[in-house]
């Protein structure tokens, strides 16, 4: 089996997405499955799927620089296909790229499969733009529609894409790697650097730091926890355009920066409470490793989080848009250690059942049944 991938997400560009493909390459190559990645970037060499990549054209995304939108393929792309041959084409963006590479298969009758990654709708209203809701919702229908599957990270997303009449939708949820993300990485020297200890829990952020993360009911959420005089460090591991605002937002607070490896390990491991609270996301990989790490979370009711965690067992889900509840479900694990203890060790366990190899069989399971049937070549590209 071949598969062809096209994606705007990958290695050394580092998001949720291009850390999930890493994995699923990973379990391809160790599967001896044959792949062949198109993207605007190009992994370092010490990856081993590195010589499988083919750079491809692109500009750069206008409201994040670091991101690139990839033009549609032409003839050296198309040559290069007819040589490679794929028995499924696999398009992980609404780009023009990837409607290109839809045509393509379409034409050669090669299933195309598509994943859901990055709900582009929701962060509309954060740009001024809802008025264009119902239009992206029509654009995403007719993409998604092209797709023999269409793969989604969670049952509530699923849910969501169904109700706004998406057709075919799968599951194919994110696993944890556990040894990266444990509880042995606690650093007692970093808690004493930012005053954390058993009067003073330490409450933990890791996210790009974005309008789209409901950052403004983060600031909220802390503004309503001191006001009730709850005792607390608060941590803010990541980086981005709102950076500078929650500074001011938030002064007391301790902002890492971008962390990776090791360090991002002994940050998730070394905080008592983690709080998520945007309502765009599709699952939200940093809740999961923060439960991997042993640290219960409280997360929004609206997007995948809500069903990464056991509401009331291994973490708490908190109104979507609500500063005020936010705080009330914040509020109610840091003032409990033994809450926090007990959701501590059902987090690690929910954590330990969901492994990338496991995760990914499911995928593999459903790639095999689709290259078994290929549909009808439609009228081929000019």
């Amino acid at each position: 089996m071949r598969i062809a991938f096209f994606t705007e997400s990958l290695l050394p560009l580092v998001d949720g997405v291009s850390h999930t493909l890493g994995h699923l390459f990973t379990a391809l190559e160790q599967e001896g499955i044959d792949f062949r990645v198109y993207s605007p970037f190009v992994p370092p060499a010490d990856i081993p799927w590195h010589h499988r990549t083919r750079k491809v054209r692109s500009f750069a995304f206008p409201l994040y620089r670091d991101y690139r939108v990839s033009l549609p393929g032409g003839r050296r792309i198309a040559t290069d296909l007819d040589e490679y041959q794929p028995d499924i084409v696999h398009v992980v963006s609404p780009t023009p790229m990837a409607i290109w590479a839809q045509a393509y298969a379409r034409a050669r009758g090669i299933p195309v499969v598509a994943t859901f990654h990055t709900h582009f709708v929701a962060y509309f209203p954060y740009y001024g733009v809802r008025r264009l809701e119902h239009f992206g919702w029509r654009l995403l229908r007719w993409f998604y529609g092209r797709c023999t599957a269409t793969f989604a990270p969670s049952q509530g997303i699923i849910d969501e894409l169904n109700a706004h009449g998406f057709d075919n939708v799968r599951l194919w949820s994110r696993g944890v790697d556990a040894r990266r993300f444990a509880p042995d990485w606690r650093d007692d020297a970093l808690r004493a650097r930012l005053g954390a200890d058993d009067r003073k829990p330490l409450l933990l952020l890791v996210s790009r730091l974005v309008k789209e993360k409901d950052m403004a009911d983060f600031a909220g959420m802390d503004r309503e926890l001191r006001s009730r005089n709850v005792s607390y460090r608060l941590a803010v591991v990541g980086d981005g355009p709102m950076r500078s605002q929650l500074e001011t937002d938030l002064p007391h607070a301790h902002f890492a920066g971008h962390q990776s490896g090791a360090d991002l390990s002994r940050w998730y491991a070394s905080a008592d409470v983690f709080v998520f609270p945007s309502t765009t996301e599709t699952f939200a990989n940093v809740v999961q490793e923060a439960m991997a790490s042993g640290v219960p979370a409280v997360v929004s009711d609206r997007g995948g989080p809500q069903g990464v965690i056991e509401p009331g067992r291994s973490g708490l889900v908190a109104r979507a848009n609500d500063p005020a509840d936010l705080a009330d479900k914040v509020e109610r694990l840091l003032r409990d250690p033994d809450l926090r203890a007990a959701m501590s060790r059902a987090a690690r366990q929910r954590a330990l059942e969901r492994t990338w190899p496991a995760i990914n069989a499911v995928l593999l399971s459903e790639y095999k049944r689709i290259a078994g049937s290929r549909p009808e070549p439609a009228r081929r590209l000019a």
